[in-house]
């Protein structure tokens, strides 16, 4: 820029700018191949990925969220897909892979009609209608689920698994979930609510995946304090303290002076008598359990050991959360508020060894809030993609007894999306029309590549999908695990194959996506500030906040994949 012929600089010498369409090529083009990472691992016949940090820590997966968290991406509009990906696992739990593949698939679409010089606003506006459509056009498709539907919840969770490489414990997995998520939901002002924080997921190498179990209370991992406690109670009658069982020391330093020899016993006598007395608090309660999230005492533990009392000291805050869930016992602050009105129960407290470790169990309580599952396996690769599976699993069960509500998945709901939106497309006119029909072809990404990854000729299965689809049969879709429709990869009703999805998780992938996509298509300028400098020149805010090294902006960082 030049005033008068004398040259006026804006940015630093070292920016770095892209503009127009070279700024939407370079950003598409980075988030496209974020899209195209995961890709290969939808469905249940994808792929896994190896990713090897710079340590040399290897992690395993096909979860989309695993992989997109792992990997090291420098590129900003890459950054946004896996941002998406993020949300779309903190909010439902599942479907990142499904919603990064789509936000792709749109994004190329997107790229084709920039091309053909229709302006971004213009598809912007056209994705925001078809994306409204979409969702609205999953009503017709939607299944109500009972809360006692153990069977429909299982299958569920099975759908969920299908793509995991747990699949050869798959049922026993699934059962857990269902289980695990059915006794910890409750009923707040008529509402169903599952907090999945309260159930607690256990770790142990040895054994296989299908020796993992469900145990109806909390494991934590501690030993019983003293050797004089009982190892085993049953009938337990559970006090929950955050206090310190023992003489409390002062916050200065202070010098006793003793000029008697018998005040030194009076003095030791004395401290023994204010512990002794702690200890008969808590056994006025009728506790004969004591977790403590603090200290306690040795002399504290010789007492209750006499007294026949089990106790475990320094146990985490989030433990004594799930332990009061799981028995009722209140979290008391002082032993002089103790009362019985604050005991929790639990059928059984005793000590085990699980691997090397040991931990004490507090089970079979009579209505538990709070449970954990242990999880088993050969070796640390497979118990975590074993905890990434049975999180999905719970996920995908709680947004169903939540929200009561399911799809038939196998590539169905994308499908019938399909056709709703390119019947908004027929009644629309103008350059809008030619986005929403882009994001119709978009939604086909899902069918064709569930159908590319089990070696089947995706063009061939869309136009099996879409001739059946246009034939009145609403619920047609691709069964890639079971013979229940005939074959393996046949196209038939997804209700007999038994493939379930929870509405919450395709709603959210759908706008997820769609978000992604319209903002990554609204930029059309990026000015990156390389390393160097005091800051971004006046007049320049907000600027100065994009990631060093952004240099050039074309395409994914050396190594990435």
């Amino acid at each position: 820029m030049s005033l008068t012929g004398q040259p006026v600089l804006i940015l630093r010498e070292n920016s770095q700018r892209s503009k127009g369409r070279e700024a939407q090529r370079n950003n598409i083009s980075a988030a496209t191949a974020i899209a195209e990472a995961v890709r290969s691992t939808l469905g249940p016949r994808g792929m896994d990925k190896m990713l090897v940090d710079s340590l040399g820590d290897v992690v395993i997966t096909n979860d989309g969220a695993t992989i997109l968290e792992e990997l090291d991406v420098e590129h900003p509009a890459a950054k946004l897909v896996i941002q998406v990906a993020k949300s779309q696992d903190k909010e439902v739990g599942d479907g990142t892979t499904t919603a990064v593949v789509i936000a792709g698939e749109l994004l190329k679409k997107g790229d084709e009609l920039l091309e053909k010089k229709v302006h971004g606003t213009k598809i912007v506006a056209g994705y925001k209608k078809a994306a409204a459509e979409a969702i609205k056009s999953l009503e017709a498709i939607t299944v109500d689920v009972s809360l006692d539907d153990r069977d429909t919840l299982i299958r569920i969770a099975n759908t969920a698994l299908n793509s995991k490489s747990v699949h050869m414990a798959k049922q026993k997995i699934a059962e857990i979930a269902v289980d695990a998520v059915s006794k910890i939901m409750e009923e707040r002002n008529g509402k169903i609510i599952a907090n999945l924080d309260n159930i607690k997921i256990l770790q142990k190498q040895g054994k296989g995946l299908g020796d993992s179990y469900l145990m109806e209370g909390i494991a934590i991992d501690k030993e019983i304090l003293h050797q004089g406690m009982p190892k085993e109670l049953t009938n337990a009658k559970i006090i929950l303290l955050n206090a310190n069982v023992e003489i409390t020391k002062t916050e200065f330093d202070a010098e006793i002076r003793i000029s008697d020899p018998m005040a030194v016993q009076s003095f030791l006598d004395n401290e023994e008598r204010m512990i002794r007395e702690m200890v008969d608090k808590i056994k006025a309660t009728g506790a004969n359990t004591l977790i403590c999230q603090k200290g306690i005492d040795d002399l504290a533990q010789h007492f209750m050991a006499k007294e026949g009392i089990l106790a475990v000291r320094r146990v985490k805050k989030s433990d004594m959360e799930k332990i009061s869930k799981a028995t009722g016992a209140n979290i008391v602050t002082s032993l002089d508020e103790m009362s019985k009105d604050d005991l929790g129960e639990a059928g059984k407290v005793y000590e085990s060894k699980l691997g090397d470790d040991n931990y004490v169990n507090i089970e079979e309580c009579p209505s538990p809030r709070a449970v954990t599952i242990v999880l088993r396996g050969a070796s640390k690769y497979t118990t975590d993609e074993a905890e990434r599976a049975m999180t999905d699993a719970l996920s995908v069960v709680r947004n169903v007894l939540e929200d009561g509500k399911m799809i038939y998945g196998g590539g169905a709901p994308e499908i019938h999306m399909h056709n709703a939106v390119r019947k908004l497309a027929d009644k629309t006119t103008g350059k809008e029309r030619l986005a929403i029909l882009a994001f119709a072809e978009a939604l086909l990404i899902i069918p064709s590549t569930l159908a590319e990854n089990s070696g089947l000729d995706p063009l061939d299965k869309i136009a099996e999908l879409t001739a059946a689809y246009s034939e009145g049969k609403s619920n047609v879709g691709l069964d890639l695990t079971n013979h229940n429709i005939g074959v393996i990869g046949g196209v038939g009703d997804m209700h007999l194959a038994g493939i379930y999805e929870p509405l919450r998780v395709k709603v959210q992938a759908i706008k997820s996506a769609s978000e992604a996509a319209e903002l990554i298509l609204r930029i059309d300028d990026v000015i990156a500030v390389k390393g160097g400098g005091d800051g971004m020149p006046p007049g320049m805010g907000g600027m100065g906040g994009m990631p060093p090294g952004m240099g050039g902006m074309g395409g994914m960082p050396p190594g990435m994949m």
